[in-house]
């Protein structure tokens, strides 16, 4: 056993630890009965281009009238859960680029539908903002935000997913059934998320030495949310930090896109970030964004992320990548997926070969409703730092989820999760 010594990553949304012990910590759960799959219908399918055949990733699947809805995965595949009363509806597919489908869920197959979209190639008209230029559409974004995205706190159902490798071996998993209270932004509150249910996979004995878990996981999928965290992004002075300039517009269902790239001006060595803002041009509200940090100065990127590390080692990120994307429901825009894929590089002292890390973490928004007064759900709360891993139990079975609907796992994530459980099965070992 080796000594509990501590060292902290800390980015932008949320704080990461290298614990250095072989033994994992004890898991805590709650014992949920079985539910009744009579209750609702599984379908599952994929989503591409029509032209292409090239999956769509992170597409939005709503079933049309409710707020029951799910993404699609890295490889365009998805899982949708419909309940009874809502099996005569319709699906709504969308996409940036594309125009929405709609389905029938009648006529879907519980396995291996294929949904095509349409590129949306309708004749773009030039956009007149006003101030005409890329700072006042930026500006206009931040005076919109109430209009766009209201200001009641709002009750959300989501799936929270976070994965690490050891180069490219997944050495955890771990996923959970969320309550989000996502606060107005106005509030200055901080959003509040409480536990329904989940499951972790972890193979410790491919962490050597380095027990590598990440804190507050679904707290930093949360303050991805430029709506209401600005200032991780950009803060008061963002012109006097960033280059703004407007892209070629694109569209989503034919309505029109507007595409704001930024980066840090040339001169700033501080490591900021580079991206791109998708904005409806009519309520210039953000419907999506990817963005990524400026890691060429490693030194100071890597001090970003670290807080305390024992002697001998250096740690620098070498990719940090973000994803935003917003769904519609009538006026107003809901945050409804988010992502982070950081890589770490661990050199030691005296050692020939550095470790590479890579932690994913999702969260995909699958049902919500505007909070009624002094609801509150009769679940555990999370704090901010919370470790997910040690608040749910090891595995599970085919039907653990019930009626929730999930992220739909990639192969490589799948194939991980079955040789994770042989290992657990082989060894009698159940957290």
């Amino acid at each position: 056993m080796k000594p509990n010594l501590l060292f902290f990553v800390r980015g932008i949304m949320g704080l990461f630890f290298l614990l250095f012990a072989s033994m994992p910590s004890e898991a805590r759960f709650s014992v949920y009965a079985k539910e009744d799959s009579s209750l609702y219908k599984q379908f599952k399918g994929s989503v591409l281009d029509s032209k292409t055949r090239n999956e769509l990733i992170y597409a939005s699947i709503t079933v049309s009238g409710t707020t029951i809805s799910t993404i699609s995965n890295s490889e365009g595949k998805f899982s949708i859960k419909v309940p009874a009363e809502n099996q005569n509806a319709t699906l709504l597919i969308s996409f940036l680029g594309y125009r929405n489908k709609v389905v029938s869920i009648q006529d879907l197959k519980p396995e291996k539908n294929v949904l095509y979209l349409e590129p949306s190639t309708t004749f773009l008209e030039e956009v007149v903002v006003k101030g005409g230029d890329a700072k006042n559409i930026y500006a206009g974004v931040l005076a919109n935000r109430l209009q766009n995205y209201g200001d009641d706190p709002i009750q959300m159902t989501a799936f929270y997913r976070e994965t690490i490798r050891k180069r490219r071996t997944y050495v955890s998993l771990s996923e959970s059934i969320i309550n989000v209270l996502k606060q107005p932004f106005q509030s200055g509150s901080q959003d509040q998320i409480s536990l329904y249910k989940g499951r972790k996979n972890a193979d410790y004995s491919k962490l050597d030495t380095v027990n590598f878990k990440l804190q507050g996981g679904p707290f930093s999928a949360l303050y991805i949310d430029l709506v209401k965290y600005p200032d991780f992004i950009f803060s008061n002075e963002a012109f006097d930090l960033y280059d703004f300039n407007l892209e070629e517009n694109t569209q989503i269902n034919d309505n029109q896109v507007l595409v704001l790239a930024f980066k840090q001006k040339q001169g700033i060595e501080t490591p900021l970030y580079y991206g791109k803002l998708y904005i409806d041009a009519k309520s210039l509200a953000v419907v999506s964004a990817t963005f990524a940090l400026n890691v060429e100065n490693k030194v100071k990127a890597g001090l970003m992320f670290t807080r305390k590390k024992p002697a001998g080692l250096d740690i620098y990120p070498t990719e940090v990548r973000y994803q935003i994307n917003y769904r519609q429901q009538k006026d107003k825009w809901i945050y409804a997926y988010s992502r982070a894929d950081l890589t770490f590089k661990l050199n030691w002292a005296k050692r020939i070969f550095n470790t590479v890390y890579t932690t994913s973490i999702e969260m995909a928004v699958t049902d919500w409703k505007k909070q009624e007064k002094n609801e509150n759900p009769d679940t555990q709360k999370l704090s901010s730092n919370v470790i997910m891993s040690d608040k749910v139990k090891s595995l599970g079975d085919p039907d653990f989820w019930g009626k929730y609907n999930i992220i739909e796992p990639e192969k490589s994530i799948e194939t991980a999760i079955r040789k994770l459980q042989r290992k657990a099965l082989s060894e009698g070992s159940v957290d």
